[in-house]
């Protein structure tokens, strides 16, 4: 008998002698302390586990990347729509380390520089678009992502920075987003003293601007910069950009913030993306949204205090895009995420596409080797790749099964049924439910129906 008549038989009997039972009845039990052994109870169902059938030959959305200073084999990487994963050897191997919390949304993931066992995660993807989902806040690890804590901000709902004072392990930054698709909730800047334990709203903007990304100075702590983003989804379109929207600098430890505006276009804003160059962190970096087409790529040669537009560039969708990296290395090369990823080698005068030979389009996480710059690791819509000579080359990690599905439908194929699903950008897929082959399902055994992004498959 097929799984889906196990459950058949078990669970729709017991649907319908809960539904037949008049209420007075039931409620009547109830007061006797009687346990009625026909209604559908969770133990019902506990002993059927889930196990995974892939696929990941074009694996998923990748929302951040963290990797240990001290090692750089040791990874952890945030998923938009599958939770947080590990690597200890580069890659070889990936590890789910985030199932069993609340929050399958993740927004950040971030390690403490000075001890990388307390790693952070702040859930709920930080773009804009129509397919991401929502989170239940900040969780900390102090093990290695072994086990976590939810430490709050539990109604911020979307997560975009967490950054981690270089002095002091237990001060820590969170940059909230806030609620995509209402006012109010936890948003803004948020710090806490004590690893956690409390709160404080540093930077407030308003119900409707939340901040999406905050930096510590390397060479001075004290100095931090914050964009603020202001934003709304409705159901008929993306409030994408206000008046609230800035960039925002403080000079003594994030306790006061002030609005950064020379040479900040004056006119409504979106998303600001930003960076401080490790080589020289005079210069800051910002990708800012403008109306007007006032927007593009903004430099600032006095740690933020002015302002100067280099290039018009602007990435192809700023609410899914818009984030740059400053090389650790040459403070002249920066790379923004897009759908074709781009960088500078002249500071922002010009700008051009990264070559991307056979690699999936979308990419929304970096990492470069601070010691090996030719060296990046790439998070985009198709799953993760590294590449030792700047693009050139690309090398895809094919072990991810994470793969967001919009809709599923099964077969009735012999002797094991194929599922089907329309992917997030990643075309329409079908797969076995299983096979006979020894090694079990591969991502050989996957194949694409039709292109395109998330359609609806339906079987004859």
């Amino acid at each position: 008998m097929k799984l889906r008549d196990v459950l058949a038989a078990a669970v729709v009997p017991a649907l319908l002698s809960v539904a037949a039972a008049p209420a007075w009845a039931q409620d009547a039990e109830e007061a006797a302390g009687e346990e009625d052994d026909s209604k559908l109870k969770a133990s019902t169902l506990g002993a059927i586990k889930a196990r995974s059938i892939g696929p990941a030959l074009m694996s998923g959305r990748i929302g951040d990347i963290a990797v240990n200073p001290h090692d750089f084999s040791e990874w952890y990487v945030a998923v938009c729509s599958g939770n947080v994963w590990k690597t200890t050897n580069n890659g070889i191997t990936f590890e789910p380390i985030f199932d069993n919390e609340k929050s399958y949304s993740i927004g950040c993931v971030t390690i403490d520089p000075k001890n990388p066992s307390v790693v952070w995660v702040g859930t709920g993807e930080n773009n804009s678009q129509r397919s991401v989902s929502f989170g239940d806040g900040v969780y900390k690890s102090t093990d290695g992502g072994k086990s976590w804590t939810n430490v709050g901000l539990e109604d911020s709902e979307k997560i975009g920075m967490i950054a981690i004072d270089p002095r002091d392990s237990d001060t820590v930054f969170v940059a909230a987003q806030g609620p995509l698709w209402r006012n109010g909730g936890e948003r803004g800047l948020y710090r806490t003293t004590d690893g956690g334990e409390t709160w404080d709203l540093v930077l407030e903007i308003s119900e409707k601007t939340g901040v999406n990304e905050v930096h510590i100075d390397p060479s001075d702590p004290d100095v931090m910069y914050a964009s603020a983003y202001q934003r709304q989804r409705k159901v008929w379109t993306l409030i994408n950009g206000g008046p609230e929207s800035g960039i925002y600098k403080s000079t003594d430890g994030g306790e006061t913030w002030r609005e950064v505006t020379s040479g900040i276009p004056s006119v409504d804003k979106g998303r600001i993306g930003m960076d401080i160059s490790p080589a020289d962190p005079n210069r800051v970096y910002a990708i800012v949204e403008a109306a007007d087409d006032e927007g593009g790529v903004f430099r600032s040669d006095d740690k933020g205090e002015t302002w100067k537009k280099i290039n018009g560039y602007m990435s192809s969708s700023p609410q899914y895009y818009n984030e740059l990296f400053c090389d650790p290395i040459d403070p002249n090369r920066v790379y923004f995420l897009d759908t074709f990823m781009h960088a500078t080698e002249d500071g922002g005068e010009n700008i051009n596409r990264v070559p991307r030979m056979y690699r999936h389009v979308d990419d929304h996480a970096l990492w470069i080797n601070p010691t090996n710059t030719n060296h990046i690791i790439v998070g985009s819509d198709g799953g993760i790749y590294d590449t030792y000579d700047r693009g050139e080359n690309w090398r895809f990690m094919q072990n991810l099964p994470i793969t967001q599905f919009y809709k599923v439908a099964v077969d009735n194929a012999e002797p094991f049924y194929n599922v089907y699903g329309g992917t997030q950008d990643n075309n329409t897929q079908g797969g076995p439910s299983r096979t006979n082959d020894m090694a079990g399902i591969t991502n050989a055994d996957w194949f694409i129906t039709v292109g395109g992004d998330g359609f609806e498959p339906a079987i004859d």
